[in-house]
């Protein structure tokens, strides 16, 4: 049986079972590094950890992938902003002071109760807001 291994053990089956080999040991490495670097793109606060159990082969890189957060970092802070930017522009209408029904910017009346919530500019009868001394759109002044 040895003499039949010898034989299949040429220089060329050797050099194709070490490159084999090589290119596993390659997979395994380039695996644990995908782990350390997404976890710390996905904001984990212990990357570091996950690096180290990508070191089990195979079973770290199969928890990794399970447990993983499921966004980037930088998509949920974009998402974050837009948020705040949408809850931004929300704020800027308000509500009514005496029935809370939705205002919008540009209302110069309550649509619900009929109350004025906002001046008029008395030349171009545009909205106002009350803090204002000088109307935007045409430069009249308001006492």
């Amino acid at each position: 049986m040895m003499e039949y291994i010898q034989q299949l053990m040429t220089p060329q089956v050797m050099t194709v079972i070490y490159l084999f080999i090589a290119f596993i040991v390659a997979l395994y490495v380039l695996s644990v590094v995908y782990v350390f670097v997404d976890a710390r793109r996905r904001g984990s606060q212990y990357f570091w950890a996950w690096g180290l159990l990508s070191l089990i082969p195979l079973v770290g890189l199969i928890a990794y992938n399970v447990l993983r957060p499921s966004s980037y970092l930088s998509d949920r802070e974009e998402q974050e902003l837009d948020m705040a930017l949408r809850e931004r522009q929300l704020a800027q209408y308000g509500t009514c002071p005496r029935c809370g029904g939705p205002i919008e910017k540009d209302f110069v009346v309550c649509p619900v109760c009929n109350t004025q919530v906002r001046n008029v500019c008395p030349s171009c009868h545009k909205p106002l807001d009350a803090h204002w001394k000088v109307c935007p759109y045409c430069r009249t002044h308001i006492q």
